[in-house]
Parts: structure tokens; sequence; C-alpha cells
């Protein structure tokens, strides 16, 4: 088992995805390809304790930043563009506090600044909620038909939730379970004015997870951000608003992205 396991496809400046809680390295397969004909080359991680990625125990936000560090280090690149999805954007929040050196670009899209209040209340039941199907003897497959449809907006692509289900169905459950009770420890907020690289801050419009005006808000705090929404997108709009998200994204790197 590789210390950090990705796929990488086309040549030209280095784009990393990092995808979310229910996902693997095949979730930015749809970006994989349509970034390598824009001339970029394009990766997608699997994030630590999932698919081909060595476990971090205990898992935790400066230790998976430390392993998307060694990425870097091993793609041999002095800087990169970096697109975080999700959990993955809170990653990448956590890097740039150490190395934003190493950025081109950071793209945070259906993320968050901090998870939640500190009293911890909600931070538990987030966790229990979550968590409950396992511990009831539900397959990550069975999970993901019950989940998907509350995390995807108005007219999904129907190939995208194919490779979201596929995706979601073999999460190791050991690696699902250590990221639902790394991911309410997150808070990133102090750290919002520091960032200095060029930075897009992209919404989906009907995301309940990362609200767009919660996003919009995070956006105000990081200077020179950009902010986007991708019209009737739910969670997932790598897979279910493909075409849109990675046209956005385009856009932004052509215009900010040095190259």
């Amino acid at each position: 088992m590789a210390n950090v396991h990705y796929l990488e496809k086309g040549e030209g400046p280095t784009v990393v995805f990092l995808h979310g809680i229910g996902a693997d390295c095949d979730s930015f397969a749809f970006q994989l390809e349509a970034f390598a004909q824009a001339g970029y080359h394009a990766v997608s991680w699997d994030m630590p304790g999932y698919g081909r990625s060595a476990p971090l125990t205990p898992m935790t936000f400066p230790g998976l930043a430390e392993r998307l560090h060694q990425l870097l280090d091993e793609l041999a690149e002095p800087a990169v563009h970096l697109v975080g999805h999700s959990i993955g954007g809170m990653i990448v929040q956590q890097l740039a506090r150490t190395a934003q050196h190493r950025f081109l670009t950071m793209v945070l899209t259906q993320t968050s600044p901090a998870f939640g209040n500190k009293d911890g209340s909600f931070q538990k039941k987030f966790v229990s909620q979550r968590l409950q199907p396992l511990q009831d003897g539900q397959s990550m497959a069975e999970i993901a038909t019950k989940v998907l449809p509350s995390l995807v907006g108005e007219t999904p692509d129907a190939r995208g939730m194919q490779l979201a289900h596929q995706c979601m169905s073999k999460v190791p459950s050991e690696g699902y379970t250590a990221a639902i009770r790394c991911i309410v420890e997150f808070e990133g907020r102090d750290h919002l004015p520091l960032i200095t690289v060029p930075t897009l801050v992209l919404a989906g419009e009907n995301d309940s997870n990362a609200p767009a005006p919660m996003m919009e808000k995070m956006a105000g705090h990081i200077p020179g951000a950009e902010f986007a929404v991708i019209a009737g997108a739910g969670h997932l709009a790598p897979m279910e608003n493909p075409d849109e998200f990675n046209d956005v994204i385009l856009d932004f790197l052509a215009r900010r992205g040095n190259n």
C-alpha cells in the first residue's frame, strides 16, 4: 500500500484534486479527462485510509496536510494548483497555514472554514448520525444508496450519480469512520485573512452541507478571492455538474494561474 496513492493524466502545469469523505481518487474521473485535454497534468489522490493510500492513525488535519505535502514533494513540482472538495478543501486550507509557497492557486469547493460551533454538541450529533448506519451493520453501498440523493441538486448527471455510488460503495469503513471523526475538529477561520494565493471559492446553489451564503461569507475573508456558484448543484458538483464545474475552474486558472 502506497503512503499516498494517486491517479494522474496529461502534461502541463499540475492540478491536484482532493476528494470528500464519501469518495476517492476515482471521483474526479471527469476532471482528470477534461483538465488533461486542456493542457494540465491532472492528479487525484486517495486520502489517507482511502483506496490504496496508507491509513493515518490518528487522522488529524495537521497529519493530513503533512501527507499532502509529501505528495507534492513526490510530484517534484515547486508549486501546483490545488482543488479541494469538502474535507479536501479543509486539508488544502490546513496546508496553506505552513506551505503557501507550494500553491499556484487554490480552489475551495463546497467546503467550509470551520465545522460547527465549539460547544461540541453539534459535532457529537453529526458523528453519531453519520456512523450509526455502519454500527447497524449496513454496507457502504447501502449507505450510498440512501445518502446520495440528499447530497445532490436538481438534475444531476446520470453518469456522475453512477460514479458517486461506485466511489462511495468502495470507501473502507475504517477510513470513512476516521474521516467523520476528524472533520468535526476543523477550525480554519483565523487563517482566511492570511491567504495570499489567488483563490476561487466555489459553491453549489442547492448545497445544504456547505451552503452558498456561508461560502460567499468565507470568500469575503480571503484577500482578493473570487466567489462563484454552480446553478442547481448540490454537494457533489464535480460529479453531478462536471462540465460547469470544469469550465468555471479552467476559466479561473486561465485568468489567475500565471501559466
